[in-house]
């Protein structure tokens, strides 16, 4: 049996389904905007591509941790 997914990613499904667009596009949207910081790429997503606050922060919570150092 797998673990259930925790954390951010556990919204991952939700974004994929409301969104149409699988997290991988989201991810590479967001390297656009890498120099950015948190809230601006939160803000970016939000104005850009009308993704909801909980959603666009739990995207670059994720891209941050996984693509930023």
């Amino acid at each position: 049996m797998s673990e259930p997914i925790k954390g951010p990613k556990s919204y991952f499904p939700s974004i994929e389904t409301k969104y149409g667009q699988p997290i991988e596009h989201w991810m590479t949207l967001l390297g656009t905007v890498s120099g950015q910081k948190h809230l601006e790429q939160v803000n970016w997503l939000k104005v850009e591509h009308g993704i909801g606050h909980g959603h666009a922060n739990a995207l670059v919570h994720v891209y941050r941790a996984e693509h930023q150092q």
